[in-house]
């Protein structure tokens, strides 16, 4: 990437990712700075992904939560304060974001659903579904795979956090066919750090697909058991095949 693409204050904001050399050669910088996102769900897993990715300097980010801040948010969700109580989560983390970054358009938006996810999906180069429950997952899901958009997932429930990359080929329903028997934090709970850990995982991998370097988890699932500290790497297309993912 040549530097001078880069104003002298982004030179000196992004200055310690473009040490990575990966990251320089590849000219990822100018592509990250170019491309649209969007993040679906703006708690637990969305906080940590918006604040790195606006730290990161992508270019455009539409965080789209219908969701207001409760009190019990507030031992995972480290984007939002006591005083945040009853906002929308959506604006609160849009501003976060904005203040992290001032050189990212950052934009809120409500909840997404079936008349205007289309539209949404298709102005961006990459959707993030951080979102708590199946149903709106396979919403996404379904409009991405008509779209042909590649997708970021991630889950953290309990002691377990889950993250891959999902595209045309390989799509959620390919993988969980059936999640009657899933559980929202609500009904399982979840201990504090690990939506953060699982949604960091999320924003690094959101990083490699838009700045075209590494190998994303296309086709791989990460798993993290918190408790035991012990991380998989599961084939997705060998368990689809199988029908059994973990």
């Amino acid at each position: 990437m040549s530097r001078d693409l880069l104003t002298r204050a982004e030179l000196r904001r992004y200055s310690r990712q473009l040490l990575v050399p990966e990251w320089l050669d590849a000219g990822a910088q100018e592509r990250l700075r170019a491309a649209s996102v969007l993040l679906i769900g703006a708690g637990g897993l969305g906080g940590p992904v918006a604040a790195q990715l606006a730290g990161a300097g992508v270019g455009r980010l539409t965080i789209a939560d219908g969701d207001a801040v409760a009190l019990s948010n507030l031992h995972r969700q480290t984007q939002f304060s006591q005083a945040d109580v009853g906002r929308s989560k959506a604006q609160v983390t849009a501003a976060r974001a904005q203040g992290i970054n001032p050189h990212v358009q950052v934009c809120a938006q409500g909840a997404v659903d079936a008349g205007n996810i289309g539209p949404l999906i298709t102005e961006a180069d990459l959707i993030i579904d951080a979102t708590d429950n199946f149903e709106t997952r396979y919403l996404i899901a379904d409009a991405c795979t008509r779209a042909r958009r590649q997708w970021v997932w991630g889950a953290a429930s309990g002691t377990s956090g889950l993250v891959s990359v999902f595209g045309p080929q390989l799509g959620l329903r390919d993988v969980f066919p059936d999640a009657g028997d899933e559980l929202s934090c609500e009904e399982a709970g979840v201990l504090g750090p690990l939506p953060n850990v699982v949604g960091s995982m999320m924003a690094l991998e959101a990083l490699k697909v838009l700045g075209g370097v590494g190998e994303p988890l296309q086709g791989r699932l990460w798993t993290l058991d918190a408790l035991s500290g012990r991380s998989r790497m599961l084939n997705l297309q060998a368990a689809a095949r199988s029908s059994s993912i973990l």
